[in-house]
């Protein structure tokens, strides 16, 4: 049995909790947060014995494997390096850092403490988004050259997570770090990326919409655009959709999860939809079984001794783009990520 810690008891931290009590061998033996009233709820809602308001100090009393860290993300170096010091495992939240030497700096911390960190980069583990994965890495459509990762909604995200209209960094940082994931989960590393980004809502600070242009090291150009001010019928949240032409087809996630590929043995169109788990709700169900899906990948990890798909060092190149992407916006420019 690997016993295992949450830290923050938010909006999110609840499909956290779901997806750990689906996973055999885990038990969740704590829950962490400073406001009271959230921790004791998430305690009683899942069984859960002990409650801390001091991630410290619980980590220093209770007889854990791992902390599963799903605060915002400010608090994320501190947290790591003292579950690092405390010679945990770890799976932190996204954004892992609020720069890159934070970044570094949790990554060889736990790195020191001999341990696993993976980061809960938890878009590309979306059962549709894996299907096209396999679809490509089965050559389905030949060698990939360009592609588009595109996220276009207007659903209410701030009504649940107040804080995102407040910072002056939006949807890059919140969800475009999750697209370009995604677009490197497909297509490779990148060498190069161009940015430019927009504030269409007056309510907020930060841009809610992004476009990024990539040149990946293989050779794939692909097209990452992500939006939370269109507005359109049917509403398309939370599907991330996809265009990829290849050198011998093209494949398409089109919105309602369905996967067709195109190529010289004609059309083939896949059902991908995600199952709606118990505890899961439409139209959050995709995001909520990727919630289950990385998470037993992590444990995997542990038992196996193998590196997660998003390692700490893996999303160092995520986030790296994320940065890179707001330079190039602010100035205009066109980034190249060597040294990055």
């Amino acid at each position: 049995m690997l016993k295992g810690a949450l830290i923050g008891c938010g909006f999110f931290a609840q499909n956290q909790m779901h997806a750990w009590q689906m996973i055999d061998g885990v038990d969740i033996v704590a829950v962490c947060d400073m406001d009271q009233d959230r921790r004791d709820r998430t305690a009683k809602d899942f069984g859960v014995a002990k409650t801390y308001a001091d991630a410290v100090q619980m980590m220093a009393t209770e007889d854990l494997d791992f902390v599963d860290i799903a605060t915002t993300v400010g608090s994320h170096r501190m947290l790591v390096q003292a579950a690092a010091d405390a010679g945990l495992h770890v799976i932190c939240q996204k954004p892992f850092a609020e720069t890159m030497e934070d970044a570094r700096a949790m990554v060889a911390a736990v790195e020191g403490a001999g341990r696993t960190l993976m980061v809960h980069e938890n878009f590309r583990w979306q059962s549709a988004i894996r299907a096209a994965i396999a679809a490509l890495k089965e050559g389905a459509i030949g060698t990939p050259f360009f592609g588009r990762v595109s996220f276009r909604s207007g659903y209410d995200v701030f009504s649940g997570q107040p804080y995102l209209a407040t910072d002056p960094r939006f949807i890059i940082q919140d969800l475009g770090i999750h697209i370009l994931d995604i677009s490197r989960a497909l297509f490779g590393d990148v060498a190069r990326i161009a940015a430019s980004t927009t504030r269409i809502n007056p309510a907020i600070k930060g841009e809610d919409v992004a476009t990024m242009l990539l040149d990946h090291e293989g050779g794939v150009t692909s097209v990452v655009d992500c939006s939370y001010a269109t507005r359109r019928t049917p509403e398309t949240f939370p599907q991330t959709l996809l265009e990829i032409d290849g050198d011998q087809g093209t494949l398409r996630l089109d919105a309602g999860y369905r996967v067709v590929i195109q190529n010289a043995e004609g059309e083939d169109i896949r059902d991908v939809a995600p199952p709606l788990l118990p505890w899961a709700e439409r139209p959050w169900h995709n995001i909520q079984e990727s919630v289950h899906l990385i998470q037993a990948h992590f444990i995997d990890c542990l038992r196996t001794g193998a590196q997660p798909e998003t390692s700490g060092h893996d999303n160092l190149k995520t986030l790296a783009l994320v940065e890179a992407a707001y330079a190039s916006a602010r100035d205009g420019s066109r980034v190249d990520m060597a040294g990055w």
